[in-house]
Formats: structure tokens, C-alpha cells, sequence
């Protein structure tokens, strides 16, 4: 995935310009063009025939957003939902100049549920896909900075990129850009270090806090933003506190008499506290570590989803749980976990599953990415193996090859 949407080496990606800097990649040196993932038919097919719903779709116009009445509207009957797209007044608000935003188009279309889910596993943070579909001339958002990565993807038509240096650099998701939209405005009337058409093919890497607007040219323009929510180390630190939070001695509470406005005693009181934890992380780093990544994996499994699973097939493969092949589920953040008593659990992000433990070698081999069958698993035997098959299937951890 990743190799689409950049015009040099991974490699070279990752040392010079992941989070540090945009990355303009042309055409020319891309190996192809994005319509695979979205087209203009795709897109009529979305507004007009597969009952998109709000949030999946918001419109907005000279930066500002458009009220969703202005675009969705009942179904009719046998479908009376009123927040469904309305594709008439869609036309309209589009003719006028609105920008349409298809939002989590990762849950809506199949080729960018699959291409999302391949660049979870080649970048390793939580990604999503919107498509901003523009009218000629107009343009949907003012200069703003995102707070995740992107990388824009041209599908089709022209649009004019302008990108700024940050205003404020690395951006947490609780740090907007209307909290500097002055510094924004200031910003703005320097020299660009970007300013440049993108065509059909092209694409542009956009670190979170680089300042930018776009604005289509001469045609629509559709484009694609793969946006990334990277993991940062606020993020360890927060896990590796949310850990402390189970030990007595971080609950307890402060002592009697403290002046809350007072800034040498809170700032004493802070640097205690600062050095109790200190000492903790260096006396328990393994514990604390092991824990911490424990709930990193919770946080990341909660963030992205596994391959989807298609009910009644694995309930049909179940049933031949003695003959099917299976492999895991791509995505699945699963660990496996041994227990005191001997057992064997594999962890995921909403259940712990056990298992007697002379399955461990077979747990092993098929979270290993591997295809197998129950014939073929170390350590059981095939009624053993067709049992642990079929619970797999009936789990969602496992699917049919």
C-alpha cells in the first residue's frame, strides 16, 4: 500500500519524511493511477444507490460546513431513516459549489476496506479513508492544519495544493488548528514550501500540522485523503500512568493542607509525586513495560478492525471444520497468553479465550499468519484439531482460506 502512495523507497520514506516534512510524488513516479480504489462512477454509486448515511457524508463550502438538511432526507417507504443522502439536493448544493466529503469510506467500499486494512499493517497506526469530491473553481475548507498524517491521492481532475510550514509542530488530536487560528492567518502570507497542481496520479504526503488549503481548477476534482492517527509517546506515557493508576500507593490521596494556589507547594508536591514515579519505573520497568504494551495493543485494537468476517460462510465452514483450510483473521490483534493452571488464552481486544494446553503449538502456528487444516496443526491430533477448528471459526479468529 504504502509504495502507492510515495514516489521513493519506503526505506528512504520512513528516515526523511515520515512526520518531518511533505512529500510531493508525481505521477511519473508512481507505479499507477488510484480509480481502483475510487472513480467518478464510484462515486455516483455511493450518493445515489448504496444509502449512504451522516456522518459517512457532510458537504461544506468556503470553509464552512453546510447543515446536514441541506443534503439528507427520509428514504421512503420501508426505509424511513431521515439522516440518508438525498442524491437531488446533493446536485444541487454540488452545482452551487459544495465540496462533498465521503467520510469513512473504509467501512463503505470494498477496495479501500482492503487497501486500508493493507496499510494498517505496512505503516503499524490506526488509518482511515475519505474522499472530497470538489466542483471547478471552488474550494471546500479554509488554511487549516490536520491533526493526522495524510496522504492525498489525485483520482481525477485538478486541484491546487498550497502547504505552509507549522504553526504549531506534532499536533495532538486535542490540539486543533482553530486553537492558532491567528498564527494561521500570519502564516499564510509567507512564501509557501509547497504550491503546486496535482493531476490524475499524483499524490502528496502531508505530516499532522502542516498548514494547507486546496482549491479544484478547471474540472471536479476527487481525491483521496488515507489519513494515519500515529501512536505517539504521549500515547506510552498515558498507557504507562493509566498503569500506575493500579497500584495503591498512586491512588492514595495527596496530604492535608496543600494550597491549591499556591505554586511553590503545588510544584513541591508535583516534584515528590514526579520522583515516586520515577523510582517505580526504574525499580518495576519490566512489569510496567509488559503492562503498558498490553494496553498499547488494547488501544490499537480499538482504533482499527480486523478483516470483517462473513457470517454465514464461517458458520458453513464450521460445519467441515475437519477438512477446511483457515487462517487467521488479517488485522486481528491477538497475543497468546499462559495461564498458572497450565492453559493456554488467546487475548483479543474484546475477549479471552481459553484452551487445554497442548493446543499452545497449534494457537502458534495459525496466529503465525500461516494457512492450515485441522490435519495439520503440531501438537493435536486431527479430532483434537478439528475441535479447535471449529471454536476457531465460531470465535471470528480464524476464517476460511
Amino acid at each position: 500500500m504504502l509504495s502507492r502512495c510515495i514516489g521513493i523507497a519506503p526505506d528512504a520514506f520512513a528516515a526523511e519524511y515520515w512526520g518531518r516534512k511533505p512529500l510531493l510524488s508525481p505521477a511519473k513516479t508512481l507505479p499507477r493511477d488510484f480509480v481502483d480504489l475510487l472513480s467518478p462512477e464510484t462515486v455516483d454509486e455511493l450518493i445515489a444507490e448504496r444509502g449512504v448515511r451522516a456522518p459517512f457524508i457532510r458537504l461544506a463550502k468556503e470553509g464552512q460546513v453546510l447543515a446536514k438538511d441541506s443534503y439528507l432526507g427520509p428514504a421512503g417507504f420501508g426505509a424511513e431513516i431521515t439522516d440518508q443522502v438525498d442524491p437531488a439536493k446533493v446536485l444541487t448544493e454540488l452545482g452551487s459549489g459544495a465540496t462533498v466529503v465521503l467520510q469513512g469510506l473504509h467501512r463503505l467500499w470494498p477496495p479501500l476496506i482492503e487497501f486500508v486494512g493493507q496499510a494498517v499493517a505496512d505503516i503499524g497506526h490506526p488509518v482511515q479513508a475519505n474522499a472530497y469530491i470538489t466542483p471547478p473553481g471552488n474550494r471546500g475548507f479554509d488554511f487549516h492544519y490536520d491533526v493526522h498524517d495524510v496522504f492525498v491521492l489525485q483520482v481525477s481532475g485538478r486541484k491546487r495544493w498550497i502547504v505552509h510550514e507549522p504553526v504549531h509542530l506534532h499536533p495532538l488530536p486535542n490540539q486543533p488548528w482553530t486553537d492558532h487560528r491567528a498564527r494561521i492567518e500570519e502564516r499564510v502570507t509567507a512564501d509557501p514550501v509547497i504550491d503546486a497542481e496535482l493531476a490524475a496520479g499524483d499524490a502528496l504526503y502531508l505530516p499532522r500540522g502542516w498548514v494547507h488549503a486546496a482549491q479544484a481548477l478547471d474540472t471536479t476534482s476527487i481525491h483521496l485523503t488515507i489519513g494515519v492517527s500515529a501512536t505517539t509517546g504521549v500515547d506510552v506515557a498515558r498507557a504507562v500512568l493509566d498503569e500506575l493508576s493500579r497500584s495503591d500507593e498512586f491512588r492514595a490521596p495527596l496530604p492535608l493542607g496543600i494550597d491549591p494556589v499556591d505554586g511553590n507547594a503545588m510544584a513541591a508536591t508535583a516534584a515528590k509525586v514526579i520522583a515516586e514515579i520515577v523510582t517505580h519505573l526504574r525499580d518495576d520497568a519490566a512489569t510496567l513495560s509488559a503492562a503498558a504494551a498490553d494496553r498499547l495493543i488494547d488501544r490499537h485494537g480499538s482504533r482499527t478492525r480486523p478483516e470483517s468476517v462473513r457470517p454465514l460462510q464461517t458458520l458453513r465452514a464450521a460445519d467441515r471444520a475437519d477438512t477446511v483450510r483457515v487462517r487467521c483473521r488479517r488485522g486481528l490483534c491477538a497475543t497468546v497468553q499462559h495461564g498458572a493452571d497450565g492453559r493456554v488464552s488467546i487475548r483479543l481486544a474484546d475477549k479471552t479465550i481459553t484452551f487445554p494446553a497442548l493446543c499452545a503449538p497449534a494457537l502458534g502456528e495459525i496466529l503465525g499468519g500461516g494457512v492450515t487444516d485441522a490435519g495439520s496443526l503440531p501438537g493435536v491430533d486431527h479430532a483434537d484439531g478439528t475441535v479447535l477448528v471449529r471454536r476457531l471459526l465460531r470465535e471470528g479468529v480464524v476464517v476460511p482460506a
